[in-house]
């Protein structure tokens, strides 16, 4: 969580850190600044003090919302820096950074660099401070990140938003399903009442629309059906009909408008009928779910879990990341991962890694086989987390059935 980050900072020996961002969304900044919609601007936390944020005059107002200590850029004399070090960009971006350093009372030490931006030009940045600004030392890091670990359990705050999102998702699933239901079949093909084909590209421009309403954006839904849908992230073919007694892969995970929080969820449906193949490969999946659900527990790492469905479907026949390293078919992915402003995060579902899930950790569950070959997939995935008693709460609001009766 954000109270964890001065024992993190101290963890790492880190004296303070910046943020650097660019006009583009980045999750670390919205995490720091509680959603504030700024463009650019830079956020810097000294160990032990609350962290500030740097911004042009024109987004001062924007800031402000963030309840963070702001600053802009011309109160801290960014216009003298220009003026000075006109025909020296290079020159002019290492006394701005030693600027923001000062302002917050950073005379040296070793500083923790995050953001975003064009790559050559911090390469050329950073070589020239380490000459020019020797006190301070910058750092980077690989792996488990500062923010990696502070965004492994969420807040009362953060849970809010989640739970928001979580909300407004489960709404635009069941009026999906409402949708697809309100069509009829001519043969096995999924049509309007005018006798037009009702194709995957219909459907999603149709859950697009009503993500919008809700200020919800679309990251790249999975809408695949038949063959498709045993590619666990193929994103379906656009112009094929709806097809009655084919299984679809729907895995839905939309943000906040803009960027923001998640939610992540994963319905197999089949119209009209579904084959009994599909049936049993269903509650198959559906069982490993429970199996799951029942072994996701605060203290307890990922990894049981995930173990938990592996030996569920090895004792069944089907490959898996265990059994056949590598696999096309069977169970080819982990059990799920943690989920916030950004859709894959700590802790990780993985029978390979071992991270622990903590009050607050939110994750998903979301189990599945696939056989392109065969013509299907199936997955059913939840988002999940542990809350502040230990208890696992589901976020996702909507039914599993597998049959959507065509009613038009």
């Amino acid at each position: 969580m954000k109270s964890d980050l001065d024992r993190l900072m101290q963890e790492r020996n880190m004296d303070a850190f910046i943020v650097a961002t660019d006009e583009s969304y980045h999750a670390v900044r919205d995490y720091l600044t509680n959603g504030a919609r700024v463009t650019g601007g830079y956020v810097l936390k000294k160990r032990g003090e609350p962290a500030v944020m740097i911004v042009a005059g024109m987004e001062s107002e924007e800031a402000k919302a963030s309840g963070l200590i702001v600053h802009t850029r011309e109160q801290l004399g960014y216009a003298d820096l220009l003026k000075e070090y006109r025909d020296n960009p290079v020159l002019r971006r290492v006394n701005w950074w030693r600027t923001m350093f000062e302002s917050i009372g950073l005379e040296g030490g070793r500083v923790g660099v995050y953001g975003s931006g064009e790559l050559n030009v911090y390469y050329e940045l950073f070589r020239i401070m380490e000459e020019q600004l020797p006190a301070y030392e910058l750092a980077g890091e690989m792996g488990k990140t500062l923010f990696d670990e502070a965004m492994v359990t969420k807040d009362a705050d953060e849970i809010a938003r989640i739970t928001s999102v979580a909300q407004r998702t489960s709404e635009v699933i069941r009026l999906t399903w409402d949708y697809i239901a309100s069509h009829r079949a001519d043969g096995d093909t999924v049509v309007d009442a005018s006798g037009k084909p009702l194709t995957i590209g219909d459907v999603k421009r149709f859950i697009r629309r009503e993500l919008l309403d809700r200020d919800l954006e679309d990251t790249g839904m999975i809408f695949a059906q038949g063959r498709d849908g045993g590619f666990p992230h193929s994103r379906g073919t656009e112009s094929e009909p709806l097809q009655q007694g084919k299984a679809i892969v729907f895995d839905l995970f939309p943000r906040e408008f803009g960027g923001g929080y998640h939610h992540d969820m994963t319905r197999t449906w089949s119209v009209g009928y579904a084959t009994d193949e599909v049936k049993a490969v269903y509650d198959t999946v559906m069982e490993a779910f429970d199996r799951a659900i029942e072994q996701t527990k605060v203290g307890v790492e990922g990894s049981v879990s995930q173990e938990a469905v592996l030996d569920y479907f090895e004792s069944l026949g089907h490959p898996t990341p265990r059994s056949h390293p590598g696999t096309g078919e069977g169970y080819v992915h982990s059990l799920g991962h943690g989920v916030g402003l950004n859709i894959h995060e700590r802790p990780r579902m993985h029978h390979l890694f071992s991270d622990v899930l903590e009050k607050g950790s939110v994750v998903t569950i979301e189990p599945g086989l696939y056989y392109p070959e065969k013509g299907y997939g199936v997955r059913i995935e939840d988002m999940v987390y542990i809350n502040h008693e230990g208890a696992v709460v589901t976020l996702t609001d909507f039914h599993k059935e597998l049959v959507i009766p065509l009613s038009g």
